[in-house]
């Protein structure tokens, strides 16, 4: 590896250590400071904090491969995910910030779940802790085993080392500065990913000798096209992916955080800036990086890496390892968000509503940490399986969080007759649904469901038929819970 490559790279991570130890010192003397950074988030960092943690390496090795491959008809699934996420702000955003104080000042999603429903047998808790240990479990292995292959793929190191070197700077940051690291390296991973996906194809198209749409004909025709050779069922089905950001925690505990409900705004606008950019970059990058491999004759393995390859091909080794650096952004904010979340419900809605319900906050928040850890090393073991389909397990987690959560994150802010009983029935019913819809037995000319239609689809639908139905047919929530509904529509 070239010596510029190793010197950008090397002061990237000094400077993700060097947050995580500011973040220390700043802000994890109590649990709500390690786990929500104190409810004081500035608009900016909460915003860029909530995209990064978002995107993952979806956006710099995912979609761009997409794009390689079928042409503009991946570009749905872009669109989808920019109106998904306008939405989640403008929806869910003021409303969960107000609401989560009010509600017992709930840190995480199951405790706002729980306090919102004056749930005394803690099933909702439960239930949803549950789902998110184990589906982030799986989330977190995939950031890793993305970090192996890109340190053995491009820095000559082993899979193994590249799992923990990736793994072992996260945890790091993660386990000392807690929300407020995680935030603030979330920050400055996201405007490295910014600048990279500009950078990338702009300097690619910049080198093309054919006009775009005569170079992409001569490699497939398909590409031009916005359906390709999928159908409308397909357009559907990608765009449905912005259905699942109602329901993510990762992303929806950074609204939570911000230090008021007036800077919503200001945050929706940086959010969404940033989205549509990277969205834009993401979508260039395979389509430029298309048309430049063809005019120069370069051999693609792997479309997936079709970022990494421009990176190498027309940069210097310095900002070659900048570029590099920003996939590694793209999977350490993912990867620490998740380990954050993940410990979060150990640590509040397991250990401490069933172990220690008078735990100090020195007690909860080393627990916590210990927690962070215990994640991380289940996912590094996961991770050991390379063949694994781990890609499959993302998809389906979105999709499993989406209906299991989504519906009932939006009814619960905006549904006053809800009740306890139909947001356990939507949770269960959502989840169930996308279950079967990826493994169960029923099949369409030997195909899946789940090969038609994005399963996300009929969870969130009938994830919202059950919320509606049997909040009907059972008893109306009691007065407390109506009064609180009522003390925060009259605070928004």
């Amino acid at each position: 590896m070239e010596t510029g490559m190793i010197i950008s790279l090397t002061l990237y991570f000094v400077v993700m250590l060097g947050i995580g130890l500011y973040a220390y010192k700043q802000s994890t003397s109590d649990v709500s400071g390690y786990m929500l950074g104190g409810r004081n988030l500035s608009p900016s960092v909460a915003a860029l904090s909530a995209g990064a943690s978002d995107m993952s390496g979806w956006i710099l090795m995912g979609l761009p491969g997409a794009m390689f491959v079928t042409g503009f008809s991946s570009t749905w699934i872009a669109i989808g995910l920019i109106a998904g996420a306008w939405l989640n702000y403008f929806l869910v955003a003021p409303r969960l910030r107000v609401y989560t104080e009010k509600a017992n000042d709930s840190i995480t999603i199951p405790d706002y779940f729980s306090n919102r429903f004056n749930d005394k047998s803690n099933l909702l808790r439960v239930v949803s802790a549950v789902v998110i240990i184990v589906f982030f479990t799986l989330y977190t292995s995939s950031g890793v085993v993305a970090g192996g292959k890109l340190f053995e793929s491009s820095f000559g190191l082993s899979y193994e080392m590249g799992l923990y070197v990736t793994t072992g700077v996260v945890v790091l940051y993660t386990l000392f500065g807690g929300f407020l690291a995680v935030s603030l390296t979330d920050f400055v991973q996201g405007c490295i990913m910014f600048i990279a996906l500009i950078l990338v194809p702009t300097v690619a198209y910049s080198l093309l000798e054919q006009p775009l749409e005569s170079t992409l004909n001569s490699v497939n025709p398909d590409m031009l096209s916005w359906i390709g050779a999928g159908s409308t069922l397909g357009i559907i089905s990608a765009m449905a992916w912005g259905l699942g950001y109602f329901g993510q925690p990762h992303i929806i505990v950074r609204f939570m955080s911000v230090r008021s409900v007036k800077d919503m705004p200001t945050a929706r606008r940086i959010g969404m800036t940033w989205m549509i950019v990277a969205a834009v970059g993401a979508v260039a990058t395979g389509i430029f990086g298309a048309a430049y491999t063809y005019e120069n004759n370069i051999v693609v393995k792997d479309p997936e890496t079709i970022f990494l390859i421009l990176s190498e091909l027309l940069f210097h080794p310095l900002i070659a390892g900048f570029l590099l650096a920003a996939i590694l952004a793209a999977i350490m904010s993912t990867i620490s968000s998740q380990l954050l979340v993940s410990s979060s419900s150990l640590t509040e809605d397991l250990y401490k509503t069933f172990l220690r319900k008078d735990a100090s906050d020195f007690e909860l928040v080393t627990v916590g940490r210990i927690s962070v850890a215990i994640v991380a090393l289940f996912a590094i073991y996961l991770a050991y399986d390379r063949d694994s389909s781990i890609l499959d397990l993302v998809s389906n987690a979105w999709a499993g969080f989406g209906a299991a959560f989504g519906p009932l994150v939006l009814f619960s802010l905006y549904w006053k007759r809800m009740n306890f009983a139909g947001a356990l029935a939507g949770m269960l019913v959502g989840a169930f649904t996308v279950l079967i819809w990826i493994y169960g037995p029923f099949t369409i000319d030997g195909k899946s469901l789940s090969s038609f239609m994005y399963e996300i689809v009929p969870g969130f639908i009938f994830s919202s038929i059950a919320i509606v139905a049997v909040s009907l047919v059972t008893s109306e929530p009691a007065e407390d819970i109506t009064i609180l509904f009522d003390e925060v529509e009259k605070e928004l």
